[in-house]
């Protein structure tokens, strides 16, 4: 049974349409990255399976309940994001508790070792932190819960790069210790590619992709060399990106669909065939240009 079911969903304000007819399902047990541009509707959407807003048509089930107003989704799911806003009256330490006091599959030793690790100070108030330390403090309440559905929704905002390379580590070595579905949503897909299982990426409202990460690995690769070489091998393949290196060179990327022997062939000719990382290709992908940023130059 799926944890998350999409079928046809639709989210609307006012004119603007901003989830268009999504169709996706999420399994038990795996941590996927939702993956889209500034815009995308990927908080639309996490905020919808959460339970927090309503979808406009089309339906959604999570743990096959309808999730908005939803006190068996609620009871099982935790949304986590750079908005938050936890009571200005309590102290820190007090929050753990009532979390302890809420989450049924709550681990508090756990959720006590990363507040010691992180430098944070029992007696302080959540309203007085940083946004670094108040996203620090969010992740830990999110990991700690042990929720069977846990969403992070940009959780990293304001972290420096150690705190967040900490973060990912510790999701990793959780999940591992204690299995659920986790829905990741970040900008810096190539600092958490390693610890996703799956990729679904959304590009103006709509699901452009959802496969395993090691099939976004494998999607394209990169074709660099004369410019004539280039323009032939490529003109009946699917291109994703294209930037012009100087001196007659050209660098190309296209959806990996040759086979070993146009590969062969390809190399052969003296172009340089490389991997493409899962990262660029999810730019590459819901990029209005080909051409990047050179495009408007041009």
């Amino acid at each position: 049974m799926s944890v998350v079911y999409c079928n046809n969903l639709t989210k609307s304000y006012a004119n603007a349409q901003v989830l268009k007819n999504l169709s996706f399902t999420i399994e038990p047990n795996t941590i996927t990255g939702i993956i889209g541009r500034n815009g995308a509707g990927k908080t639309t959407l996490l905020k919808i399976i959460a339970g927090l807003f309503r979808e406009t048509s089309g339906e959604i089930k999570v743990f096959s309940k309808k999730p908005f107003n939803n006190l068996l989704v609620s009871a099982n799911s935790i949304y986590i994001d750079d908005q938050m806003n936890l009571p200005a009256s309590l102290q820190l330490i007090e929050i753990l508790e009532e979390g302890r006091r809420f989450y049924k599959n709550w681990d508090h030793q756990l959720a006590l070792r990363l507040f010691d690790y992180f430098s944070l100070h029992p007696n302080q108030y959540y309203s007085n932190l940083s946004r670094g330390m108040r996203n620090t403090f969010n992740m830990i309440i999110g990991l700690s819960s042990h929720c069977p559905l846990t969403i992070f929704d940009e959780p990293t905002t304001g972290m420096d790069a150690a705190v967040r390379k900490d973060f990912y580590r510790a999701l990793l070595k959780d999940y591992i210790a204690h299995p659920r579905t986790i829905l990741l949503s970040s900008h810096h897909l190539d600092e958490i590619e390693d610890i996703l299982e799956d990729v679904l990426l959304i590009k103006d409202g709509k699901v452009l992709l959802h496969r395993p990460i090691s099939d976004i690995k494998e999607w394209a690769i990169g074709l660099k060399g004369q410019k004539s070489l280039v323009e032939q091998w490529t003109k009946n393949s699917d291109l994703l990106h294209i930037q012009e290196l100087g001196n007659n060179s050209l660098y190309a990327v296209i959806k990996n669909d040759l086979t070993s022997f146009d590969l062969d062939n390809i190399q052969l000719a003296g172009i340089e065939v490389s991997p493409v990382t899962a990262s660029d290709v999810c730019v590459y992908l819901t990029s209005t240009f080909k051409g990047g940023i050179d495009d408007v130059f041009n």
